[in-house]
């Protein structure tokens, strides 16, 4: 063992308690690893910054940005509301829904680009449903790792396999596109049940503070009476065709109506005015403490809906919720009511509640003189907000939520994903390349802006697999991978079958870990088919041992797809041992099984 061997073993051991223990946040990991690196003379300068122009890390910015323009034009939303249609809202259902197509998409297109693709749809969807993301996220990065073993172009191990397939100058028959697939469907089921099963132990829930409703909980601790959305039933047999001004259902139950459905959910009425009337077969929603809700119910023989049904997605906390805002000197609501305002008409929003001085006022809304300082609660959709934010009137006390979408560009940025994917299938340009073009395709059609594609990049995920990069170039500058793997090999003897598949995975599953998986497969593979030969074992059986394996890499935030949604699902490197270990032997077992039944 040379002591170049020694240092980068050091290195490796310092970066994965940097890892674990957190001391630093895993970007800054590696950037360390970028100026330690050279200055031990592991790599050269050139190769330590290599990582950010490599064409792993220019795809992963390319694909967030089509990703992102996906999103903008409501192509996720529409994406979204198919799973919710099929999955409804069962965690279990919706995880596998996400995670299954990820994992298909990803035996055709590389696993980063499925995975990315499918981010902003899987946060609408937790946003919406109450799931918390962080269980929805990683369920789908494993997924999309493992969906790259369900074809032969699913991920680079498995693109280089045959070239690599060559021993003693004998070159093997190569494997055809679809050989492979039992395994991979094999495995994503595997991970599928995995999930179902232990999920609500190994993953993390969401935090309070990502807490899924329509205020937020700053605003709640301020206006914890207000109460939440509450969706209630019309019956057919309603008769009383009072404006709502007369109701009185503020005063009495100090509920808020915001929005009404009309004509069996066609038509759509926000923010009502106090003159508009309720109807038979109406549904209306209010926002108020839930046992007043139920009161307003009984006493009016209205049903009150176990949750939004015709509002499900309307007014879910992806396209609506609550807002404080306050009146500067210079907005025209000073010395005004908000009836002689005519905020409803005006801007789609409801006054919930006026916060002046050290007094919350919830009742006579309406015929209250706004002064400068007062605080408004609202509440109404994003977009709403957003147009009220650009007049001089309000400051709200929080980021507006949500955006403008650009629906009108739905169908450019779907031109755009369709001519990187066949600039990459069909043409076979590289995939940073093709990527780059759908990208800059959006840009120039003003998908969005180039600022919006700038603020898209995880620049995190970024940092974090440059800095990796040079690690594995470490590993084979060195030779330390070489004398790891030739060292438990010749230990090895004349091992069985099982035996030999069983080391040949765990060995690719830890190079992969630090290393590249393109750098642990052109190494191991040649080494694994001579000890196949040696052992009696198909060597061909081998060599796909080393390209299968090499997507085993799930306990470390070191792969492209863990380290891309590792700040989306708020999870820390303990998230992915307590979710990996289980996965990583789970995904072994499967793995030689499958191999010494259909091989």
């Amino acid at each position: 063992m040379t002591p170049e061997i020694i240092t980068v073993l050091a290195v490796l051991v310092f970066a994965v308690l940097l890892f674990i223990f957190e001391w630093v946040r895993v970007d800054v990991v590696g950037i360390i690893m970028m100026v330690l690196l050279p200055l031990l003379g592991l790599v050269t300068p050139q190769q330590a910054i290599s990582g950010l122009s490599s064409n792993a890390v220019v795809s992963i910015i390319a694909v967030i940005i089509i990703g992102a323009g996906l999103d903008k034009t409501g192509v996720m939303n529409s994406m979204a509301r198919v799973i919710l249609r099929f999955a409804g809202k069962s965690e279990s259902r919706i995880m596998t829904l996400i995670a299954g197509t990820v994992a298909i998409i990803s035996g055709f297109m590389q696993n980063i680009g499925a995975a990315a693709l499918f981010l902003p749809a899987a946060k609408r969807i937790g946003n919406q449903t109450g799931v918390p993301v962080g269980r929805l996220l990683m369920p789908m990065g494993f997924c999309a790792i493992i969906g790259g073993c369900l074809t032969l172009v699913g991920s680079s191990p498995l693109i280089l396999l045959n070239d690599l397939m060559v021993v003693g100058g004998k070159k093997y028959a190569a494997f055809g596109m679809f050989s492979v697939t039992p395994i991979g469907l094999l495995l994503i089921a595997a991970a599928l049940v995995y999930f179902i099963l232990f999920g609500r132990f190994i993953l993390p829930s969401r935090s309070e503070d990502e807490k899924s409703g329509p205020m937020s909980s700053v605003l709640t601790g301020t206006y914890n009476n207000v109460g939440s959305l509450f969706e209630l039933a019309i019956p057919e047999s309603w008769e009383n065709d009072s404006p709502l001004k007369s109701l009185d259902l503020r005063p009495v139950y100090f509920c808020t109506l915001v929005a009404i459905a009309r004509n069996h959910g066609k038509t759509h009425i926000f923010a009502p005015t106090p003159e508009e009337t309720i109807q038979p077969g109406d549904h209306i929603v209010v926002v108020g403490p839930q046992e007043f809700a139920a009161h307003m119910a009984e006493d009016m023989g209205w049903v009150l809906q176990d949750e939004l049904t015709t509002f499900a997605e309307e007014l879910s906390p992806n396209n609506a919720g609550i807002m404080e805002g306050l009146v500067t000197p210079r907005s025209e609501f000073s010395g005004k009511s908000l009836s002689e305002l005519r905020i409803r008409q005006r801007f789609q929003v409801s006054a919930l509640a006026i916060f002046r001085g050290d007094k919350i006022f919830v009742s006579g809304l309406n015929d209250i003189i706004i002064e400068s300082g007062d605080a408004l609660l609202l509440h109404g959709r994003w977009e709403m907000f957003h147009m009220l934010k650009g007049l001089p009137d309000l400051v709200f006390t929080e980021t507006v939520k949500g955006e403008l979408l650009r629906t009108e560009k739905a169908k450019l940025a779907l031109m755009w994903l369709a001519v990187s994917l066949t600039m990459i299938l069909g043409f076979h340009v590289q995939l940073s390349i093709a990527l780059l073009t759908g990208a800059l395709g959006m840009v120039l059609t003003k998908v969005l802006t180039i600022d919006e594609a700038y603020q898209s990049v995880d620049w995190m995920t970024v940092f974090l697999l440059g800095g990796l990069i040079p690690l594995g170039m470490a590993f084979e500058n060195t030779g330390a991978a070489k004398f790891i793997a030739d060292t438990i090999m010749a230990a090895l003897g004349t091992p069985s079958a099982v035996v030999l598949l069983t080391v040949i995975g765990i060995l690719t599953s830890f190079f992969t870990l630090v290393a590249s998986n393109v750098g642990a497969t052109v190494l191991l593979v040649p080494l694994s088919m001579n000890m196949a030969l040696n052992a009696g074992v198909d060597p061909r059986v081998a060599a796909l041992t080393v390209a299968v394996a090499a997507s085993n890499t799930f306990v470390l935030p070191t792969h492209q797809v863990n380290a891309l949604i590792m700040r989306p699902g708020g999870y820390r490197t303990v998230d992915y041992v307590r979710s990996g270990v289980g996965m990583t032997i789970l995904y072994m077992v499967v793995m030689i099984a499958a191999l010494m039944m259909l091989y």
